[in-house]
């Protein structure tokens, strides 16, 4: 319940606010002693207690990425959302530098493009010192400017993924913001102004100055071309750097593009050649499982085959061991008997023509002839 949403919180980016924070950085978070004992029951009135007792910022630190108590009050704006309006007196607040940044920060996160750019514009003008914490747990030294300069720049900020904002110049284009003055040109016009109304109230006597500050000096004039060329100097370096933050961009998302592109194609490579590996392993397992069959049937076959020809062998040897001579003799006398008919009957004759009468008279049952 302690980590629960407040119900009357609206969705940010189409989603639940705490969804900004990566899932494992959340349960960090979760599981961490300040948050459980800190930032429990905190509203949008007690919360700036905490706030202004922060000496630091940053996002996760230690061996394992513990979270800071910045990231913490972070993550507890985002569960109760307060209004708009107490975010901006975050930030209006000259007193506290860290309550400032943690405004600054829950701004960058839910706001949309034109306040993030109207509210975090002007503390470019804050140099104060800030400490931030490392990821190995060592101190930095870092400035407001510098830190609101990150936020509106990149993309990653205390171990949490910024969301996208156009860029000023489009805005500009689209006659939603108006163009940024610096304060450093403020103060270059007052400082003119001011030394200009320094040597009028002198009242020189000198004619040549009397010129020059009359408007018809030719060093006044090249005094007024020279501020003008400034002008026109700072106007083209700023559409300079417009021009060139558009090709910065525009060469990030190719490269990023490419990028993805490489690595897609890397991924179809080495699946390719896994599915290759795999497929060619899986066949020499079959040759092999198949090859052990065959031996096996072939061992088996032999092996069949040799006690076959043993019990053959066995049988024979048996039969000719068992066999006597008084149960040969009949065949004997069988044998003489059916010679000696063979020779009564005269079918043995020398002569062809008579053994062929005998044979045909045989046939018929008559006696052979007796030559």
């Amino acid at each position: 319940m302690a980590n629960r949403t407040d119900p009357l919180a609206k969705s940010i980016r189409g989603t639940n606010p705490q969804n900004l924070v990566e899932k494992i950085l959340r349960s960090k978070i979760y599981q961490n002693t300040y948050w459980k004992e800190q930032c429990f029951g905190l509203t949008a009135e007690t919360l700036v207690d905490k706030a202004m007792e922060l000496d630091h910022l940053g996002g996760t630190f230690g061996g394992n990425r513990k979270p800071s108590p910045f990231i913490c009050l972070v993550m507890k704006m985002l569960q109760i959302q307060p209004e708009k309006d107490i975010v901006v007196e975050f930030i209006k607040n000259e007193d506290y530098k860290y309550v400032r940044v943690l405004g600054a920060f829950y701004l960058r996160l839910t706001g949309t493009d034109i306040d993030i750019y109207r509210y975090l514009e002007p503390l470019y003008n804050d140099y104060r010192k800030l400490r931030r914490k490392l990821a190995d747990g060592q101190y930095a030294l870092t400035h407001v400017d510098e830190y609101i300069d990150e936020l509106l720049t990149t993309d990653y900020s205390c171990d949490i993924a910024l969301p996208r904002i156009k860029k000023r110049w489009i805005l500009e284009q689209n006659k939603q913001l108006e163009p940024r003055r610096s304060a450093l040109e403020d103060d270059f016009e007052e400082e003119e102004e001011k030394d200009e109304d320094e040597q009028l109230a002198t009242g020189l006597d000198d004619e040549h100055e009397k010129d020059y500050y009359r408007g018809g000096s030719p060093a006044r004039e090249r005094d007024r071309d020279r501020r003008r060329d400034s002008h026109r100097h700072r106007d083209r370096d700023y559409d300079r750097d417009r021009d060139y933050d558009r090709d910065y961009d525009r060469d990030r998302d190719y490269d990023r593009e490419r990028g993805r592109r490489d690595r897609d194609r890397d991924r179809d490579r080495h699946r390719l050649r896994d599915d290759k590996d795999y497929g060619r392993e899986r066949d020499r397992e079959r040759d092999r499982r198949d090859r052990g069959r065959r031996r096996s049937y072939s061992r088996s076959r032999s092996r069949s085959r040799d006690r076959k020809d043993r019990e053959d062998d066995r049988r024979k040897r048996h039969a000719r061991s068992s066999a006597s001579p008084a149960r040969d003799e009949p065949k004997k006398k069988k044998e003489k008997k059916e010679k000696k008919e063979k020779k009564d009957d005269g079918t043995d004759h020398p002569d062809p023509e008579i053994a062929e009468a005998n044979r045909l008279r045989a046939s018929l049952g008559l006696k052979p002839l007796k030559l």
